[in-house]
């Protein structure tokens, strides 16, 4: 499909669209794109590496937009009012969201592993790709994440592998709806929680996705996912907590840079696993993998011992580093679950957190402030200190009803200490200033590739 036609990407630089980008580029399209914070001469790096791609990159004025036969691909959020929405309007350009395309690719694969859950996508589906890659499978992945693994000197931004297999493997995003558009051969539900929907929503969304799969893979330890697969003919549970599912967990060891369990398939033979990440949550991401490439005819044994090698994401629980006895790790955690998940790894071992949390964005604020606030007061122990800076805002119109100073006063009424500094600059001087020997510093926060760079800044001033 995308060998003959041209694709022109709006918000190219994005998350969600760079390896979208990539795996289109890689099949032999014509792709251009702009982004907002090229125009601003930020993440000079990731650009560099696109236009390395032979992708070519314009102001996001309208001027990349030229002909008829582009296809505009943008975010559904993209106002009418941005230069090159304006342009394809103007001049009979076809439009479709970033979901349509990658919908598009992912439903034509012979086999196709879509990976949804409020938490843990990006991960499970860096796991997938490992393991089917060592397994000479060649797949495809569209992943929101850098993957270590893939990631190099030529290559820093491998959020995507174009490959020439039978698989496609990708994260499904449930926040803007289009999670409908897809059908999964196999579909992956790591949980379901409050995060960009209300639960009736998401519930519905899920259970749609998961319904149409030949194999539902579902992590039955989250009730509201285990409640949607009892009303799956073809979910397959796995879990921590029930010895009886399909796929189980025992033996589990932390470390406060690892993790290692013993994996079971209902029927055979137990196989231990070790894992490069920490977390009990990654044990569960990793049973999640494991089923689903076992779906995929992938041995267990086999795959359990590619494990081994899976050396994490860029952004999840990353160890920037550490300085005079203080450790600095980046991290994406901010919606609730993550952010447990976070406290609840951290906490598992001595030390001090001092936590930064961006907010990536006000509406964010609006729809999960109150779990926010929860999360924050009840993860945290005696000593640890939480400061947060004014939400990320790159423009346009938002409603500013709730900010980061709602959050730190309810934390505060809760008995946490935490404090709001507007400035994020001054708000890493003051992390740093409180760094103590055997503390950590944890940076948190999404939607803003400057986040690495800040973490990193904060390291040099200890």
């Amino acid at each position: 499909m995308a060998e003959t036609k041209s694709y022109f990407f709006c918000g190219i630089g994005g998350s969600g669209m760079l390896p979208l980008a990539c795996i289109v580029r890689a099949q032999g399209a014509e792709v251009a794109g702009s982004d907002r914070a090229l125009d601003q001469g930020r993440v000079g790096e990731k650009f560099a590496f696109l236009e390395a791609q032979g992708i070519s990159l314009f102001p996001q004025d309208g001027s990349g937009v030229t002909s008829p036969d582009q296809i505009l691909v943008a975010s559904a959020a993209v106002e009418e009012s941005v230069p090159d929405v304006a342009a394809a309007t103007r001049i009979g350009a076809s439009r479709l969201t970033r979901a349509e395309l990658l919908a598009q690719l992912f439903n034509a694969a012979p086999l196709s592993i879509g990976v949804a859950g409020t938490s843990g996508k990006s991960t499970v589906t860096g796991m997938i790709a490992w393991i089917l890659h060592s397994a000479g499978r060649d797949p495809t992945v569209m992943n929101g994440a850098v993957m270590k693994n893939f990631a190099g000197r030529d290559r820093p931004f491998a959020s995507a592998l174009a490959g020439h297999g039978d698989v496609f493997v990708s994260e499904v995003d449930e926040s803007d709806g289009s999670i409908v558009l897809y059908r999964p051969s196999v579909a992956v539900l790591n949980n379901v929680t409050l995060d960009h929907k209300g639960l009736d929503e998401l519930r519905r969304l899920f259970l749609d996705f998961a319904g149409k799969a030949g194999a539902a893979i579902v992590n039955i330890d989250d009730p509201e996912a285990r409640a949607l697969a009892a009303q799956l003919p073809a979910a397959t549970g796995f879990s921590l907590a029930d010895p009886a599912a399909a796929f189980s967990a025992t033996d589990i060891v932390e470390e406060p840079l690892a993790v290692s369990f013993t994996v079971s398939e209902r029927g055979g033979a137990p196989v231990p696993v070790r894992l490069q990440v920490p977390g009990r949550h990654n044990v569960a991401n990793a049973l999640a993998a494991l089923a689903a490439v076992r779906a995929a005819g992938v041995g267990l044994e086999d795959a359990a011992a590619t494990l081994a090698g899976f050396t994490g994401l860029r952004r999840r629980f990353d160890v920037v580093g550490t300085r005079k006895g203080v450790t600095v790790i980046d991290d994406f955690g901010h919606n609730p679950d993550k952010i447990a998940a976070t406290l609840q790894t951290l906490h598992a071992f001595p030390g001090r957190l001092l936590l930064f949390f961006q907010p990536h964005g006000y509406g964010p604020l609006r729809t999960m402030g109150k779990e926010l606030t929860a999360t924050f007061a009840e993860g945290m122990a005696a000593g640890d200190v939480l400061v947060m800076p004014d939400p990320v805002y790159y423009g346009g119109t938002v409603e500013r009803t709730v900010g980061s100073g709602d959050i730190v006063a309810g934390i505060r009424a809760a008995g946490g200490d935490a404090e709001h500094i507007a400035d994020r600059t001054e708000a890493g001087r003051r992390l740093a200033a409180l760094a103590e020997p055997g503390d950590r510093i944890v940076v948190m926060g999404a939607r803003d590739d400057t986040l690495t760079a800040f973490a990193q800044d904060v390291l040099d001033s200890l």
